[in-house]
């Protein structure tokens, strides 16, 4: 574990690998000002983690803490480059993965295939056993075929095996007895256990969130191990942290385990910076909006906490059942391509033009109008991006815009440029109601946290459409997803099914299981070095009313002396909600869970003093905006001079390295204290 030093070369970096881009956080710990470096994304990752090391001008050797969000995993389970895997499972369950809950992404739509399991049939393999719902052995496991099956798998030459047994939840015994005769026969192979992994009912859920992490435990445990490696090998002398799906990291040597939670890590990376960014300015509810250059996601934090769900997936159909910071993806970005559908109706995405062509303005030979190319003709994107490293042509985004959508709809250049931009930002507006007004929770109380790429284009205008009065803009947008690298500790979550009705459950019984599932979590922190007082546990009872499918996670004091208050506030989570409660009905808790967190020490990040001075505009352009009929002279500032406390009027325009930031008419933006911009939105 990494340790505060007072070196003045001590750093902090966090890396968020993505499909194209790999950006760089890099926090010097003495003065706790940060920087930030991007370079392309390589065939091999590691490649493009250790050049982007070397671009934030980082030395390994005064490296004490290096924290990774990745992809790697989210495309292994789409790309399906993973090794070859086997299932064995009980006699009768082979088609459970396949046969899934037999719903589709697209209920109107019978012509639209699922797609394949992560395994083939031919390779899920069974055996006679049969434990049944209490635990009580039915059918004993039939050893003589148990090791036929390993030898079967031996002679394949698979070294990946994922093991599930129907109701192996509730007694492991079984699936225990299979793993230790497949390693006899295969000494060395790979095997995640359903009952270790997710010991939960609902066998396709289980079986699918295992089978997940068996695919993907070479990759991500090759891949955490050669990183840390070779930075080690530089001079790191720490340990590598990978981010998860839950929010919190955990050290590489955990990855092989666990590697299904790698599955959300970049994504989860955006929320959590959202949330500090957020926090850092003094709003402790807000809305994450991450909109790059492909897709934008929108993520909730209620009162400092943000939302997790603990059912997901990465291809609809095969759920990944470990807590996940919830974000909401939808296909819009600032290549999201603009489109007339066959009722002659304008779309926007969530086809892209992608980096290769990209945008028509980018002059690489793509020729559908985009979100990008609108910005470009309406001035609000300047001629060149990046700081002057890619240059964007006004006349190519103009023609495309002419010929797709002004010339077939009877409207003119800029107006259709202003409807391209309004679809899309309507687009956003749902998927941001979906995750707060759906929620139960009102988007007026929140402030809107806009990054990414495109996000600080489009946030003022969101924000009206949605009545959020404020919008904040951190100092880096593009890299801003990196940054949530730097803010988390290890953690890791452990669960139990407890199926009892509320009168019918012993707070002795359940004081005993949390007992038991806090050891359970302080095993796992003690593995990866964390001592006994950093470590924090946070207990949670996931209820319903009788009768109900889906369950609310309820926190719960230690030691549990009662269920009284937990009972009231579930019905009060669930009014908020669903906008309804029934506190004469019964409650029933379905399962509880323990959150296990090791502390890892923070470094504080520069503030600086306000200055009592006005900024000055570098210079000034013709922009478009909603509020207006025609183009305006705009003034433009370079955001790295302005400094905190300098206030903006709108109409204004504020470039930056990695994006640019809107300031519509009416609205007044200032740089707080930690350089975020923070905006002012008047409401109607």
């Amino acid at each position: 574990m990494a340790s505060l030093t007072d070196s003045s070369k001590a750093v902090r970096v966090a890396c968020d690998v993505g499909g194209t881009f790999t950006d760089i956080c890099v926090l010097n710990e003495a003065s706790g000002r940060m920087h930030v470096a991007k370079v392309p994304t390589t065939v091999d990752p590691i490649d493009g983690v250790l050049a982007g090391i070397t671009a934030g001008n980082v030395d390994l050797n005064d490296l004490v803490l290096f924290s990774h969000g990745t992809t790697l995993a989210t495309n292994a389970l789409i790309t399906r480059r993973f090794p070859p895997a086997v299932m064995i499972t009980t006699e009768g369950f082979r088609d459970t993965i396949e046969i899934r809950r037999g719903n589709r992404d697209d209920l109107w739509d019978a012509y639209k295939e699922i797609a394949k399991p992560y395994i083939r049939r031919r390779d899920r393999l069974v055996v006679p056993e049969r434990i049944d719902y209490a635990g009580v052995v039915v059918t004993p496991l039939d050893v003589d075929k148990a090791r036929d099956v390993a030898r079967v798998v031996a002679k394949r030459g698979v070294k990946t095996i994922a093991i599930c047994f129907a109701n192996a939840y509730v007694n492991p015994a079984h699936e225990q007895q299979m793993r230790d005769i497949v390693l006899e026969a295969i000494p060395d192979a790979t095997i995640s256990l359903s009952s270790e992994i997710m010991p939960e009912i609902f066998e396709h859920e289980r079986f699918s969130t295992t089978v997940a992490n068996a695919v993907l435990a070479p990759v991500a445990g090759r891949y955490a191990a050669q990183l840390e490696s070779r930075m080690q090998a530089g001079g790191y002398k720490e340990d590598v942290m990978l981010l998860h799906s839950g929010g919190g990291v955990m050290k590489a040597k955990m990855a092989e385990k666990f590697a299904a939670r790698l599955s959300a890590s970049g994504i989860a990376a955006g929320a959590i910076a959202s949330r500090f960014v957020a926090e850092s300015a003094g709003f402790k509810f807000s809305i994450g909006l991450d909109m790059g250059g492909t897709s934008t996601d929108v993520s909730l934090c209620d009162n400092g906490k943000l939302r997790v769900t603990k059912e997901w997936h990465v291809e609809y159909g095969y759920p990944i059942c470990f807590p996940s910071i919830e974000v909401l993806t939808i296909g819009a970005g600032g290549g999201s391509l603009a489109w007339i559908d066959a009722a002659k109706s304008l779309r926007n995405g969530p086809q892209s033009a992608g980096s290769n062509p990209g945008p028509a303005c980018y002059g690489r030979g793509g020729t559908e109008p985009t979100n990008c190319d609108a910005n470009v003709v309406l001035g609000r994107l300047s001629d060149r991006l990046a700081g002057g490293g890619v240059a964007l042509d006004r006349a190519k985004a103009e023609e495309a815009i002419r010929r797709a959508v002004a010339e077939p709809m009877g409207m003119s250049v800029e107006d259709a440029a202003l409807a391209i931009l309004k679809v899309a930002n309507a687009n956003m507006a749902d998927a941001v109601r979906l995750l707060s007004i759906r929620r139960g929770y009102d988007p007026r109380d929140f402030a809107l946290v806009a990054f990414g790429g495109a996000g600080p284009l489009h946030g003022a205008a969101l924000a009206r459409d949605l009545s959020i009065p404020v919008v904040l803009v951190p100092p880096n947008p593009g890299v801003t997803s990196a940054l949530g690298c730097l803010l988390v500790d290890i953690q890791h979550d452990v669960t139990q099914m407890y199926l009892s009705r509320v009168e019918d459950a012993s707070v002795d019984d359940l004081e005993a299981s949390f007992a038991k599932l806090e050891e359970e979590g302080r095993q796992r922190l003690m593995t990866e070095g964390i001592s006994d007082d950093q470590m924090v546990f946070q207990r949670q009872i996931d209820m319903r009313y009788l009768g109900q499918w889906r369950a609310m996670s309820i926190p719960v004091p230690s030691p549990v002396t009662t269920l009284d208050s937990v009972i009231e506030a579930f019905h009060h989570e669930h009014a908020r909600e669903h906008n309804y409660s029934q506190p004469g009905e019964p409650v029933e808790i379905y399962r509880i869970s323990v959150i296990a967190t090791g502390l890892t020490p923070k470094a504080k990040f520069a503030e600086f003093d306000p200055v009592d001075e006005p900024p000055v505009p570098q210079a000034s352009r013709l922009v478009r905006f909603d509020e207006l009929p025609e183009k305006v002279d705009t003034p433009v500032f370079d955001r790295s001079l302005l400094k905190a406390g300098m206030k903006v009027a709108g109409p204004a325009i504020i470039d930056q390295l990695d994006s640019t930031i809107v300031v519509p008419p009416g609205v007044t933006a200032e740089v707080d204290r930690s350089l975020t911009i923070v905006m002012r939105v008047p409401l109607a």
